[in-house]
């Protein structure tokens, strides 16, 4: 009798040992995923705004001529404007068109340089300069709100690189030459779909002729850069977001 009773206390705590265990496999699957429900939240966070894959917008600052009647970049500066638009390939990588329209000025005596052919006629320019250009831009931070891409920055530095053409209306003469622009710039997001910027560029042009004079030295130069007429801007832009990425598209990455 007694041992019969050991066996079935025996069993009893056998049974209870087990739906012990269950009990406690329960509730650790439980707590494991409400773990993961919250570590994964940020994630499901990150999504719940639009991705937006272009910006329009404008852009205001100025210009200033670089050659040979001016070797400082803080001279004769004058107001520029510009439309701008932009095409994003991903939150590191996109593509710039800008249309811009600026003033050029400048005068011999500010050369500080002895040039035969406008030595004493007091020679000066006030010239026209519209720019178009494509720039292909690269941002430094994943650029967004964070909460449309994960890990997005809000303010993200960027370089860009491109070709352009430059049209100068003289007095004169005008000149039509092909630009190689190089800038630096920072951006950021003031809202999700509102941003603002700041870009200075260099432009390389092509031509001797921006200030409606070719070699002022009275000797010939080649090369495709060399004795050519420069400018650079420096503008604030303001753009607008728009064309959402498509959410459920598995074919639209971007």
């Amino acid at each position: 009798m007694r041992d019969a009773g050991t066996r079935t206390r025996t069993r009893i705590y056998i049974r209870n040992g087990r739906k012990m265990m269950k009990h406690v496999a329960r509730n650790a699957l439980r707590l494991a995923m409400t773990v993961a429900l919250i570590l994964s939240s940020p994630a499901i966070r990150a999504q719940e705004e639009d991705e937006y894959r272009m910006e329009i917008g404008a852009g205001a600052g100025v210009t200033g001529y670089l050659g040979d009647f001016n070797p400082s970049l803080a001279g004769n500066l004058q107001p520029s404007a510009s439309a701008v638009m932009r095409r994003y390939f991903n939150p590191y990588m996109g593509l710039k068109a800008q249309v811009g329209y600026a003033r050029m000025k400048g005068k011999a005596e500010d050369a500080g340089t002895f040039y035969p052919e406008t030595e004493g006629s007091g020679y000066e320019f006030d010239n026209t300069l519209v720019n178009v250009g494509v720039t292909y831009e690269y941002n430094f931070w994943p650029y967004g709100t964070g909460r449309e891409y994960r890990g997005a920055k809000p303010l993200t530095p960027f370089i860009a690189l491109g070709i352009g053409g430059t049209f100068v209306k003289g007095k004169e003469k005008n000149v039509l030459t092909a630009d190689i622009p190089l800038g630096v710039g920072v951006k950021y997001k003031i809202a999700p779909r509102l941003n603002l910027g700041i870009e200075w560029a260099m432009h390389f042009s092509l031509s001797d002729e921006l200030d409606g004079v070719s070699d002022p030295y009275v000797v010939e130069s080649s090369g495709a850069f060399k004795n050519t007429d420069c400018y650079h801007t420096l503008q604030v832009t303001l753009t607008y977001s728009f064309m959402p990425k498509c959410r459920t598209c598995h074919n639209d990455r971007y």
